[in-house]
């Protein structure tokens, strides 16, 4: 699951909002670790660098983009349909401070261990 929120709305919190956010979302992965879907998860920082094959750009793609990845979540689920599922209870999702695109991990196998 890939966390989207608008950069905007997020740089204009409170301290207070952040926090209360941030309390909700430890509770939501708690409550997946307790079922068991729960495998990894983190917050990104804004700041970064976005890079290409002949450019760095210092300030990332955070110029002109409106959202951007804040977070991901990594998940055990039966299929996109459960892992969705899950993504619509996110308390961002339910306050729409963000959305969630959610995606399969692509296993992919090592032809030498063949």
């Amino acid at each position: 699951m890939l966390i989207r929120e608008d950069l905007l709305a997020r740089e204009k919190m409170t301290k207070e909002e952040f926090d209360r956010n941030i309390q909700l979302m430890t509770k939501w992965i708690e409550s997946m670790a307790e079922s068991g879907n729960f495998i990894n998860a983190d917050a990104l920082h804004n700041a970064g660098r976005y890079v290409g094959r002949s450019y760095v750009l210092s300030d990332g793609p955070f110029i002109e983009a409106k959202e951007a990845i804040s977070g991901f979540v990594l998940i055990n689920a039966e299929n996109t349909e459960q892992a969705a599922s899950i993504a619509q209870s996110c308390p961002l999702v339910l306050n729409d401070t963000a959305v969630i695109e959610v995606r399969p991990v692509m296993i992919i196998e090592n032809e030498s261990s063949n």
